[in-house]
């Protein structure tokens, strides 16, 4: 392995912390649970990521081959800091592999959900219900605005080139 490969790879896991990061911020923000009636739970916190995390992989994955890796790296960073924080947790060794298995599957069983419905707002609304608020969904308004937002980010995440991807501040009115 030359330098040039290493510096490539050192970039994309730089690339690949960043939009995590920038993910777990999203994922945190407090009008998420206050306006947006997410469950402030360990289950409503990893929606929300898993949320984000969808949107971000496929704004990566419409460039095709150029962000394969970009993409590959995120999505491993999210399952060694799940597997961390599961181990923090006090979850035993045996019993870790096993759930960031079950997060991996609500992660792609997420995607399905959302891919298909992401421009079509009753279906999306449906699909939030379903996932996001595990079936307690909130008021109809609320649950609008949410896949408002989630529309939004959508588009607003196609409109950035990959080397600056952000989301926009959460507006759920």
């Amino acid at each position: 392995m030359g330098f040039l490969d290493l510096s490539r790879r050192r970039r994309i896991s730089e690339a690949a912390d960043a939009l995590y990061a920038k993910a777990v911020a999203q994922a945190r923000h407090e009008r998420f649970y206050s306006e947006g009636e997410v469950p402030d739970s360990l289950d409503g916190r990893f929606d929300l990521l898993v949320l984000h995390m969808f949107l971000l992989l496929r704004r990566l994955g419409a460039e095709g081959a150029a962000t394969r890796r970009l993409a590959q790296s995120l999505f491993d960073l999210m399952f060694a800091d799940m597997d961390q924080s599961l181990r923090e947790m006090g979850v035993s060794d045996m019993g870790v592999g096993k759930k960031v298995k079950d997060m991996a599957k609500a992660l792609y069983g997420r995607i399905e959900a959302y891919e298909p419905v992401l421009s079509d707002p009753a279906g999306l609304e449906a699909a939030l219900a379903r996932n996001l608020y595990r079936g307690a969904a909130p008021a109809p308004a609320i649950l609008a605005a949410m896949a408002r937002y989630v529309a939004l980010q959508a588009q607003w995440l196609a409109g950035r080139s990959v080397d600056d991807l952000s989301f926009c501040p959460p507006v759920l009115s």
